[in-house]
């Protein structure tokens, strides 16, 4: 597994997002051996060299605690390396689906890249997703180190369908995308943090960029 260069070091902030995988997130980094700050403050995010941005749980309480944050703008506003885990993948996009107490209806997202999230067909298999799945990738910076088809790990019931951003691919029901990027922005739809060391290699290699 590539390790983080020790001699490059970083500061690397977590969104505090309000969501709950935040310390999952945080924890996961710090055995790579970097330091982490979790933080909402406008200035300690903008300086950082590598943001992260956690969630879980529904759009639109996520965006709502965003909003309420008063973050919208400072994170459309990065231009440093940004990767979006799970729902803070979803939240990069245009809109989701996922926008109220039942998923009905569209909400805003953060719109730091085209797409929407629509909820996952079940096609004859169980939602939500959950577990274990291959990724397909054609990305060798994100994913340098990682084969192809390897297993991540899963937990959604929406997801954005593959289009022109999409840097990897996982089949359940229907293909969507596992992973996304436009310009500095990047995001996986599994979590890397519970995803052993293909997860840990993936991180390793955002912290590296």
């Amino acid at each position: 597994m590539s390790v983080v260069n020790p001699s490059q070091r970083q500061k690397i902030v977590i969104v505090n997002t309000g969501c709950a995988n935040i310390s999952s997130v945080r924890f996961a980094l710090e055995r790579l051996g970097v330091e982490v700050d979790v933080s909402d403050n406008v200035n300690v995010i903008k300086s950082a060299d590598k943001v992260f941005l956690p969630g879980v749980g529904t759009a639109a309480a996520a965006m709502a605690s965003i909003k309420q944050k008063t973050l919208v703008e400072t994170l459309q506003s990065l231009t440093q390396p940004v990767l979006g885990v799970c729902l803070g993948m979803q939240l990069m996009v245009e809109t989701s689906a996922e926008g109220g107490f039942k998923g009905t209806g569209n909400i805003d997202c953060l719109n730091l890249m085209p797409g929407h999230v629509a909820r996952m067909e079940s096609k004859g298999v169980r939602l939500p997703h959950m577990g274990w799945n291959t990724v397909s990738h054609n990305n060798e910076s994100l994913f340098k180190g990682i084969p192809q088809d390897t297993y991540f790990y899963f937990v959604h019931s929406f997801a954005v369908p593959e289009y022109e951003h999409t840097l990897a691919s996982c089949t359940y029901g229907n293909a969507f995308s596992a992973a996304i990027n436009k310009d500095n922005f990047y995001g996986v739809q599994f979590h890397p943090e519970r995803s052993g060391e293909a997860g840990a290699q993936l991180l390793t290699n955002f912290v590296n960029l």
